[in-house]
């Protein structure tokens, strides 16, 4: 199976020492987020899983104990975008912190293993076309030495609190054209770069100016980086656009304390008040421990992994 760490939160950022416990204990609790007293226990022992993919915006808090993950297989989904504070209120410096980050963390796994992320795309008065296009030059410069890819996408204000929490930004209209106009630009920027660029669950299609639709949990990847087969499936749980294989998220959603304004993970800041009181190091879930209401059962963990059939050739 495919972890992943995490769509819900910025577990790298946040949640490491909780994260490496996990792996140590070789288990972790997950709550339903749609019935939060029903728990699963998922295995997290080597034998079961094949990749995992953790998604963060600062992963500086687990550089010092990748070693710990020496029997693993991973990658990771890199955030760096050019919003300031307005944006992103808790995201470390850029230019002091998280561009050096991306690029010790490349030199510690490798530039296959960390794709660089340069989404959501919003504009405004103050990010305007010009400004991305001027912010992506700039980035791709620092990074593209360090990186295979960049993954793109569009503003979605359809999640809950999305909208209200974007409102005061006073964001721009992004049609379709605009989409592909400022699409077309930033290809031509990574290919010059040497890099290849994708979208992220967008519908749009941009194959006339060399940008794919993405897999961010990338089966692909895996696959050489494992040498060998796996039989996963496309991720039936998300959107039609998304390229994504099966994987099992082990985070929790109203957990991340990076505070941006376009995220979906985050409906309630007082509840994301509540859930980072409540978390435990120690304890098997991200937030809050078991009560006697909830019910665990154990979820079937098995790995991928089909050496048979790449030995074959099939």
């Amino acid at each position: 199976m495919i972890i992943s760490a995490s769509r819900r939160t910025d577990i790298p950022s946040y949640y490491s020492d909780w994260f490496f416990n996990r792996i140590r204990e070789g288990f972790v609790f997950v709550r339903n987020p749609m019935n939060a007293h029903q728990v699963s226990s998922i295995k997290l022992t080597p034998d079961v899983v094949d990749a995992i993919v953790f998604w963060t915006k600062n992963p500086l808090p687990m550089l010092d104990r990748l070693d710990d993950l020496k029997n693993y297989t991973y990658c990771f989904q890199f955030t760096i975008t050019p919003y300031g504070k307005d944006v992103e209120p808790n995201i470390p410096s850029k230019n002091d912190v998280i561009l050096s980050t991306f690029k010790r963390l490349s030199d510690m796994i490798g530039a296959d293993r960390i794709i660089w992320r340069y989404d959501p795309i919003m504009l405004s008065e103050k990010y305007s076309m010009e400004y991305h296009i001027h912010a992506f030059d700039k980035i791709a410069a620092n990074l593209h030495k360090y990186t295979r890819k960049v993954t793109i996408s569009f503003i979605d204000d359809s999640y809950r609190g999305v909208k209200s929490n974007i409102k005061a930004l006073r964001l721009s209209g992004f049609p379709l054209e605009t989409q592909i106009k400022l699409s077309s630009q930033l290809a031509k920027i990574a290919h010059g770069y040497g890099l290849t660029i994708d979208t992220c669950t967008e519908a749009v299609d941009l194959c006339q100016f060399g940008i794919e639709h993405a897999r961010c949990i990338d089966d692909r990847l895996f696959r050489k980086l494992l040498d060998c087969h796996l039989n996963v499936d496309k991720d039936k749980t998300q959107r039609l656009e998304c390229g994504c294989v099966a994987s099992i998220d082990i985070g929790m959603y109203n957990t991340c304390s990076n505070g941006c304004c376009y995220c979906y993970a985050n409906h309630s800041h007082k509840a994301v008040a509540s859930n980072v009181v409540k978390h435990n190091p120690l304890s098997p879930l991200i937030s809050g421990e078991i009560s006697e209401k909830d019910k665990i059962n154990e979820r079937v963990a098995k790995s991928c992994k089909d050496v048979q059939l790449h030995i074959s050739g099939i």
